[in-house]
């Protein structure tokens, strides 16, 4: 299966999308949570960062700790 990955700044708290960098990544129907995030940090240049992951639906977030940026993990149908 296929995830879409996106990570951007954050204003407030919130996404910003001032710049974002994205990629793809291929991962197991049945990846765990640990599993995809590891290939969508380092996907991204984030292999070692360490932060905090939250669910929203499909939707997996990792805000890293000391920084202003989330990075999104979405399932592409």
């Amino acid at each position: 299966m296929q995830y879409q990955v996106e990570c951007t700044d954050t204003f407030g708290g919130e996404a910003n999308y001032s710049w974002v960098r994205r990629a793809t990544i291929e991962a197991p129907d049945n990846a765990s949570t640990h599993t995809l995030m590891r290939r969508a940090r380092k996907a991204l240049g984030l292999e070692g960062v360490r932060g905090r992951v939250s669910t929203i639906g499909e939707t997996l977030e990792f805000r890293p700790y000391g920084c202003c940026t989330v990075l999104f993990v979405t399932p592409e149908y």
